[in-house]
């Protein structure tokens, strides 16, 4: 069997990432490709998409969930994702298995005695009257049906039980709003698909995350007991990674070559490729781990550097002024300075196009 060493699964991954060349894709076609966008906070999907696609503008994504073709919900590990319109239905009801269990294992406690079907009918029914946050559900649920219990619990068995989607103005550029929720299927005016077999989502990880453990499916997805189904997808191929480990993935999916020069790119917080697998090393060292992953849950943005997180940054906008804090973990080349600059200095006229001044520090 073939060995996949750490720098050809990076070459793959960026490949498969839109990172090696930004691509002519629509920000929806990128979404789909990517099988979602992890996104607890509004904006790193809109970072994500600027470094992956040509003359991308935040309009782009607005417009999308605006005009509800890319919604914002709970998916892949109960975590909220931007996905397509028909990801959304596709992918969430292969996950209720993890969502129920997530449920009892957060809140099982403070909903013994309660009938869950009754709260995620009864929740159902309130968020599709209006849309509601999770504390605003909770609090009717608990005021006015069950009184007895906890209101965050009844609030997160709805959100768990109920396919939820976050409503515009949550989620576009430049707006605030809190998160207020409603089903997908009143929003998109579609029913969910029928299918609850994680087939076609094992093999859409493998296009935008592949070559692929099982194990690694199962960090991205939150699903458990994959290995069944990888068994049934007779048309994977196999591989090893450097300790051994089997790999699978698509027959013609990209696979560059190892030391094939590649730029250095701006990503976003909570970016999918550092949440995907259970070995993160054809990403990101382990000594950076704690660098990056702060103890408050937060995932910083980060900076690839040879294709590897080797670095992080920060944007600052007062009033006017914009500054670009960039904070390499490693002595870089004046080549690769040159790089960071020209890079950061497109990524302020991005994000900060209205600032009269414009500053990147750190380098």
């Amino acid at each position: 069997m073939q060995v996949l060493h750490r720098r050809a699964l990076n070459r793959a991954l960026l490949a498969r990432q839109l990172l090696l060349e930004r691509s002519t894709m629509s920000a929806y076609e990128a979404i789909e490709h990517l099988a979602g966008m992890q996104s607890q906070v509004p904006s790193p999907p809109y970072f994500g998409l600027w470094s992956r696609l040509r003359d991308f503008h935040p309009e782009d994504l607005s417009s999308l969930i605006s005009s509800r073709r890319v919604v914002r919900m709970g998916l892949m590990r109960s975590t909220i994702h931007l996905v397509t319109d028909q990801d959304s239905l596709a992918f969430r009801p292969v996950l209720q298995p993890m969502m129920d269990r997530g449920l009892q294992g957060s809140f099982g406690r403070q909903l013994m005695g309660a009938d869950l079907d009754e709260i995620a009918e009864v929740g159902r029914h309130l968020v599709e009257e209006q849309p509601r946050t999770l504390a605003e559900l909770g609090k009717v649920l608990q005021t006015y049906y069950w009184p007895d219990h906890d209101a965050a619990a009844l609030a997160n068995a709805v959100r768990n039980k109920v396919p939820l989607v976050q409503v515009p103005p949550r989620g576009l550029w430049g707006k605030s709003g809190s998160a207020k929720h409603t089903s997908v299927e009143s929003w998109l005016h579609q029913p969910l698909a029928a299918s609850t077999e994680p087939d076609a989502m094992i093999l859409r990880y493998l296009a935008a995350f592949g070559p692929a453990s099982v194990k690694d499916m199962q960090i991205w997805s939150g699903l458990t007991k994959l290995r069944e189904a990888v068994s049934r997808l007779e048309q994977l191929i196999t591989f090893e990674d450097e300790h051994g480990n089997v790999l699978y993935d698509l027959p013609g999916a990209p696979r560059p070559a190892p030391d094939i020069q590649v730029p250095v790119r701006f990503l976003g917080e909570f970016d999918n490729m550092l949440l995907s697998y259970a070995d993160r090393s054809r990403i990101m060292s382990d000594e950076y781990r704690t660098r990056v992953f702060t103890d408050n849950g937060i995932i910083r943005s980060t900076l690839l550097i040879d294709g590897f997180v080797q670095g992080v940054w920060r944007l600052e906008c007062k009033k006017k002024h914009a500054i670009l804090a960039i904070e390499p973990f490693i002595p870089i080349t004046a080549d690769i300075k040159t790089a960071l600059m020209d890079e950061g200095a497109k990524l302020l006229s991005f994000a900060a196009r209205d600032a009269a001044f414009r500053e990147i520090q750190g380098i």
